[in-house]
């Protein structure tokens, strides 16, 4: 396999292969956890990721192989807090497919996300990972990458 997956910024026309993506991403959580933690619409999310790109404020970034064909992704978007002191970044998804794993494409994906931080003026980028036992190989992605640990759990309430 190719191991020089050249990496790119999403457009609209990358969102039904991202959002394909994405579910893999979801389906390989819930196994993972055991739960029904997400709903997927393949549908909805292809159309939701174009109109988050379009607002400029959610950003793509799409791994491919030698045939083109997608490899992995990462997603992040911007926030502001001001415990953060501005604005900052957080990864949303970050997946690579199976096949393509082993070849550093994590680790190329989140320094595009760094970059993009750096050339938007973030004074940080954030991710959350489940504190569960199933996720300690993410955290320690993570870690590896600079991220550290800052307390806390992400929690949720429907709308």
């Amino acid at each position: 396999m190719k191991t020089d997956f050249p990496i790119a910024a999403a457009t609209a026309q990358d969102a039904p292969e991202v959002a394909v993506m994405v579910g893999e991403l979801l389906a390989e959580i819930m196994s993972a956890i055991g739960e029904q933690a997400f709903n997927f619409n393949l549908a909805d999310t292809t159309s939701r990721l174009v109109a988050f790109l379009d607002q400029q404020k959610y950003f793509v970034f799409v791994a491919r192989d030698d045939g083109g064909r997608p490899a992995g992704f990462l997603a992040l978007y911007e926030g502001h807090a001001l415990y953060a002191e501005g604005a900052f970044g957080t990864i949303a998804e970050l997946y690579v497919r199976p096949d393509a794993r082993g070849h550093a494409l994590g680790l190329r994906l989140v320094s595009e996300a760094k970059a993009l931080g750096v050339a938007r003026g973030w004074t940080r980028l954030e991710v959350t990972t489940p504190p569960l036992p199933q996720f300690e190989r993410t955290l320690a992605f993570y870690q590896r990458e600079g991220f550290s640990i800052s307390g806390g759990r992400k929690l949720k309430i429907a709308l």
